[in-house]
């Protein structure tokens, strides 16, 4: 996966019952190709799905160096994987969705990307819509929350 040229998957892609997972797997890819480009990872995103899911960043990577496909690799996370209920699984998958910026100057951050992007879109306070919006993937409008 060469990340200079092309984008990872969406956050919003699921495996394995988690969001995140696929995005995380072609960002080590493409760490491991050295052609990541701009894209961090472990990125504080991939942190916080790691930690739900009791796993490190070491073993994610050996996980995807060792197993060439999405199958294999997602046949490992499930088993390496700390198990949720589903109930658990969709709460914590909704909440990494809409999760905005967290501090005033993650804000401005925040706030400076979406503005460079399209600055008519201030009903985006999501990370994850923000990166979609960034890639080129439909982000439907959302109603103002005031």
């Amino acid at each position: 996966m060469d990340l200079r040229t092309s984008f990872p998957r969406s956050m919003k892609v699921m495996i394995a019952g988690h969001v995140h997972v696929a995005r995380m797997i072609d960002k080590c890819r493409a760490v491991l190709a050295g052609t990541e480009g701009e894209y961090i990872y472990p990125c504080p995103m991939d942190e916080r799905l790691m930690e739900f899911a009791g796993i490190t960043a070491e073993q994610f990577t050996t996980a995807v160096k060792t197993h060439p496909t999405d199958e294999e690799v997602t046949a490992w996370f499930q088993q390496a994987a700390t198990p949720h209920r589903p109930a658990e699984l969709e709460d914590w998958n909704q909440k990494l969705l809409a999760r905005g910026p967290s501090s005033p100057e993650s804000a401005a951050k925040f706030k400076k990307y979406r503005d460079a992007i399209d600055p008519s879109r201030t009903d985006i306070t999501a990370w994850s819509d923000l990166q979609d919006l960034e890639e080129g993937r439909p982000v439907p409008y959302r109603p103002s929350p005031h």
